[in-house]
């Protein structure tokens, strides 16, 4: 399992080429942004129709993510959900799947903008959750300390062997991170954006998702 390891205000975590933060100490497995059911909702507002396996996908490489870590605490940072509807929506087999992952696990659902309220699953629905020096939100807060958010998905490129890859990518300060969206279908916001660029300090990295992490200072 492939990783950048870095620490955040004392904690020991690993950005995973996944897209999902692992913390060994805690046992405790962090994914942001799925946006579950979001061809479902595409079509239902009269968009384009979309493959509808991207919920099958996601869930297959979180259930990859839990059995490689042997996660005991999964904790989803909000925007589960493409919309509320969508998690009513999803089928009988994808819902089988959700349940078959909790079991066992403390599994914490936090409220995003896309999901802003309890869905039907089981397990804890919060605002917020705080674990030891860190909290975990879904949008990042200016002051935020020891903080690990999502909902922007950032996005970093960097040139390699003559051409440009760009990938989901986190962003790692010494206060905080901001998660990449671990959804099949999610788009991302590229990292010199404004508002990015003016939440992160200037010593920002960027670690690039992928089999093998890339860690680079965070394009400004």
């Amino acid at each position: 399992m492939k990783g950048f390891d870095f620490s955040l205000c004392g904690a020991q975590l690993c950005a995973l080429g996944s897209g999902a933060l692992w913390w060994p100490e805690q046992s405790l497995l962090v994914v942001s942004d799925l946006h579950l059911g979001k061809s479902e909702r595409i079509a239902r507002r009269g968009g384009a129709s979309l493959p509808p396996y991207e919920t099958r996908d996601t869930l297959g490489r979180l259930a990859t993510d839990l059995a490689s870590t042997g996660a005991r605490t999964v904790i989803c940072l909000g925007d589960s959900f493409d919309d509320l509807s969508a998690s009513d929506a999803l089928l009988q087999d994808e819902r089988d799947w959700i349940l078959r992952l909790q079991a066992g696990r403390q599994w914490i659902w936090i409220e995003g903008n896309h999901d802003p309220g309890p869905v039907e699953f089981g397990g804890s629905h919060l605002a917020e959750f705080a674990c030891g020096p860190l909290v975990f939100r879904h949008i990042a807060q200016p002051d935020g300390r020891g903080e690990v958010s999502g909902h922007y998905h950032p996005k970093a490129s960097v040139p390699t062997r003559g051409r440009t890859i760009t990938r989901p990518a986190f962003l790692i300060d010494e206060t905080r991170v901001v998660m990449p969206a671990y959804g099949t279908y999610t788009g991302g916001l590229r990292v010199q954006t404004p508002v990015l660029r003016d939440l992160m300090h200037i010593d920002a990295r960027a670690i690039l998702t992928g089999p093998t992490p890339i860690a680079i200072p965070m394009p400004r």
